[in-house]
C-alpha cells in the first residue's frame, strides 16, 4: 500500500478522535443508550464507507475482505466489552466516568494494535507456516470458549496492578476524572505525584485488550492477509467500541448464546486457515458463515431462555 494512505488514514483517525472527544464529548456525563445507539450507527456507517471506498480503489475482493476482517474484530469485541463490564463495577467506576476511561484505553490500543499487526505481517511474509499455528490456536481457542465454562475476573490478582502497586505510588482516594494527581500519602510527607484508582482501570482496560488481541488479530488474518486491510478493518471496529459497551451494558445477559457463537467464528477461522491452499474458502463464503452464525446465535438468545443457577437441564 502506498504510505500516503497509512499517514492520510491515521490522520482521519486522530481527527474523528478529536471530534468526539474535543467536541461532542468535551464534559464527563453518563451515556443514555439513545445516544450509545446513534453513536453506534455513525462508526458503522463510517466503516461501510470506507468499505466502499475501498472496493472502488482496491477491487470487490478487498472490499469483501475488509468487511470480513471487520465483522470479526467487532464480533470478538464483544467478550472483551463483557470484561471491561466487570471491571468498571468491581472499582466501582461511575458511568460519567467510563466513557473518559474507554477513550485513552482505545487511543492506547490503536498503538498496540497497529505494532502487533504490524509483527504478524512480518512473521507471516517470512514464515509462511506461521498461519497454521494460528489456525490450530484460534481452533483450540474457540473450543475452549465454547466448554472451557466461565473464568472469574481477579483484578487485585492481576500482574499489572501489582506491577503497578510495586514501581508506581498509588492513591486509593478517587480524584474525579484525574488520573494523576499531587498529594501527600503520609501525614506530613511531601507532596508527590501519584496515580488514582482511575489509571489503574485504565491500565487493566489496556491490558485486557492486548490479551483479546491475541485471538482476534490473528483471526482477522485468517480472512486476509493484506496488512492495511487488516489495520483498517481492526481500528474502525475499536472505535466503535465505546459505544457499543454502553448499549451492552443495558442489555447484558439477552444474548446468552452469542458466545457459542463467537465459538463457531474462532473454530471456523482457524479451520479456514489451517486448510490454506489445500482446500481454500472464498472470502464471500467466509463473510456469509460468520455472519449467518453471530445472527443466528443473537436470534436464539432471544428465543430460548438462558438457564438458571442450579437448572439441571432435565
Amino acid at each position: 500500500m502506498p504510505t500516503s494512505w497509512w499517514i492520510g488514514f491515521n490522520a482521519l483517525v486522530l481527527f474523528l478522535l478529536a471530534l468526539d472527544l474535543g467536541v461532542f464529548n468535551r464534559k464527563a456525563h453518563a451515556v443514555s443508550v439513545r445516544e450509545a445507539l446513534g453513536w453506534s450507527a455513525v462508526w458503522v456507517s463510517l466503516a461501510i464507507g470506507f468499505g466502499l471506498w475501498i472496493g472502488r480503489t482496491m477491487g470487490r475482493q478487498a472490499m469483501l475482505e475488509f468487511y470480513a476482517g471487520y465483522l470479526v474484530e467487532q464480533a470478538l469485541s464483544v467478550d472483551n466489552l463483557f470484561v471491561f463490564i466487570l471491571i468498571f463495577g468491581y472499582f466501582r467506576v461511575p458511568q460519567a466516568l467510563q466513557h473518559r476511561v474507554l477513550f485513552w484505553g482505545i487511543l492506547g490500543a490503536l498503538l498496540m494494535r497497529g505494532a502487533m499487526i504490524g509483527a504478524g505481517a512480518v512473521l507471516l511474509a517470512r514464515f509462511h507456516w506461521i498461519i497454521y499455528l494460528f489456525g490450530a490456536f484460534l481452533t483450540y481457542t474457540g473450543f475452549k470458549m465454547a466448554f472451557g465454562g466461565d473464568s472469574k475476573i481477579e483484578p487485585e490478582q492481576n500482574p499489572v496492578i501489582r506491577l503497578l502497586r510495586r514501581f508506581l505510588p498509588l492513591t486509593t482516594k478517587a480524584h474525579g476524572d484525574k488520573f494523576f494527581v499531587r498529594e501527600t500519602l503520609e501525614p506530613g510527607g511531601p507532596l508527590r505525584r501519584v496515580a488514582t484508582p482511575l489509571f489503574v482501570v485504565l491500565a487493566l482496560v489496556e491490558t485486557t485488550d492486548v490479551v483479546f488481541a491475541v485471538d482476534s488479530i490473528p483471526a482477522v488474518f485468517g480472512v486476509t492477509r493484506n496488512p492495511f486491510l487488516v489495520y483498517t478493518s481492526n481500528v474502525f471496529a475499536i472505535l466503535g467500541l465505546r459505544s457499543l459497551y454502553f448499549v451492552l451494558t443495558n442489555i447484558i445477559g439477552t444474548f446468552h448464546l452469542l458466545k457459542y457463537g463467537l465459538a463457531v467464528v474462532l473454530a471456523f477461522v482457524g479451520a479456514k486457515m489451517l486448510l490454506g491452499e489445500i482446500r481454500p474458502i472464498g472470502i464471500g463464503v467466509s463473510l456469509g458463515v460468520v455472519g449467518g452464525v453471530l445472527v443466528g446465535s443473537v436470534l436464539l438468545s432471544l428465543v430460548i431462555p438462558p438457564r438458571k443457577n442450579g437448572d439441571s437441564g432435565d
